[in-house]
C-alpha cells in the first residue's frame, strides 16, 4: 500500500526503499518472514554491501529515518515512481526518467484522465502514468506474455494501485483493445515492435474528442511506419523526437592575464613568448567554466507523437 498516498511510518507489507548511496537502492518488502528455497519459514534477513538488515525491524519506523545495518547504516525511504523505476525487477527492458518526462508532458496526462498502455513491460511508465492521473482517472494496460501481466497485476495490487489500473493479457496489434474501449481513452502509449499495426486500433480508441497519442520505437524505421499509418487515418501535429540527458562539466579554471605593454616593448626580442622571464603573466584570473562532457550519452529510443483531431469519422 506504499504507493496510494504519503503515509509517515512503515507497516508491515509495504514496499520500502532502503537507500545505501545514490547508485545503491533496494526495494524491500516489510514483511518479518519469508519462505526459503526448501519451503521453511525463516527470518527475513536483506543482505546488503554494508552489512545485513533484519527486516522485522524497520516495520514501524517513520519513512526517512536512518536505520542501521551490521556493517554500516541506511536510510528507509517511501517508494515514488523514480524510485521504482531505478530499483523494480526487469521483466523486460524499461523506459526511463528522461523519456517518461517528456511522455506525460506531450500526452497531457492528468488526474481524471483515461490513459491505454500497450505493452505494460516491468511497470515502470505505469506507476508514472498511474500518480498522474489518480484518483478518478484510470489506467488500462496491455501485454501479449501473460506471466508478465499476472505479474503486474499483482504488483500493482500489492502497492494499492490495484483500483486505478486494469490489465489485459491480449496481443493488441491482431486484435486491438476490446471493444469496451472504443473512443475512452484521451491518450494511447504504445511500446511495440510493430507500433504501426496498432495504430488502427489506437485511432478507434481516442475519444471523438481527440486525444494524444504516443509510440515508443528503438529504430527509426519502426517510427517510419508508424507515422505512415498515423498520416493516413488524419493524426497531425505528428513529431518524432529523441530525448538525450547531457550533463554540463562545470570548474573553475585559472587563466593567466597577459601583459600586452610588456610585450610591445623595445626591450623583448621581435618574437616574444608569453612566459619570458615570467614577467607577461604575473597575475592570472579564475573563471568559472562550463563545457560538454567528453563521453555523450547513447542511444535510448524515438518517441512519436501526434495528435488526432475532433470530430474525425470513425
Amino acid at each position: 500500500m506504499s504507493f496510494l498516498k504519503p503515509k509517515t511510518h512503515i507497516e508491515q507489507g509495504d514496499v520500502v526503499i532502503l537507500y545505501l548511496s545514490v547508485n545503491s537502492m533496494h526495494a524491500i518488502e516489510a514483511v518479518p518472514t519469508i519462505v526459503n528455497k526448501k519451503g521453511e519459514t525463516i527470518a527475513n534477513i536483506f543482505q546488503t554491501s554494508y552489512g545485513s538488515l533484519k527486516v522485522e525491524s524497520i516495520i514501524g519506523v517513520e519513512y526517512g529515518s536512518r536505520v542501521e545495518l551490521s556493517k554500516g547504516w541506511a536510510y528507509v525511504l517511501q517508494p515514488n515512481p523514480e524510485l521504482w523505476t531505478q530499483t523494480l525487477p526487469h521483466r523486460t527492458q524499461i523506459i526511463y526518467t528522461p523519456d517518461i518526462s517528456m511522455i506525460l508532458h506531450q500526452l497531457e496526462v492528468r488526474p481524471g484522465a483515461v490513459v491505454i498502455e500497450s505493452g505494460t513491460g516491468s511497470g515502470s511508465l505505469s506507476h508514472y502514468f498511474l500518480r498522474a492521473l489518480k484518483p478518478t482517472g484510470h489506467l488500462h494496460t496491455f501485454d501479449f506474455h501473460e506471466a508478465r501481466a499476472d505479474q503486474a497485476r499483482e504488483e500493482f495490487k500489492r502497492h494499492g494501485l490495484a483500483e486505478f489500473v486494469t490489465v489485459y493479457h491480449r496481443d493488441v496489434c491482431n486484435l486491438g483493445f476490446t471493444s469496451e474501449l472504443d473512443g475512452v481513452a484521451d491518450a494511447i502509449f504504445l511500446d511495440l515492435p510493430s507500433p504501426d499495426l496498432a495504430v488502427p486500433h489506437a485511432f478507434k480508441a481516442l475519444k471523438l474528442s481527440g486525444g494524444r497519442f504516443c509510440s515508443f520505437s528503438p529504430c527509426i524505421e519502426q517510427s517510419q511506419r508508424c507515422i505512415q499509418e498515423l498520416t493516413k487515418l488524419g493524426f497531425n501535429e505528428i513529431c518524432s523526437m529523441e530525448v538525450l540527458q547531457q550533463e554540463n562539466v562545470v570548474k573553475t579554471r585559472t587563466v593567466p592575464v597577459i601583459d600586452l605593454e610588456f610585450l610591445k616593448s623595445p626591450k623583448t626580442s621581435e618574437t616574444p613568448t608569453i612566459n619570458e622571464d615570467n614577467k607577461a603573466n604575473k597575475e592570472s584570473k579564475k573563471y568559472l567554466t562550463s563545457s560538454n562532457p567528453q563521453i555523450l550519452p547513447g542511444h535510448t529510443g524515438f518517441l512519436t507523437f501526434a495528435t488526432l483531431p475532433p470530430n474525425i469519422a470513425k
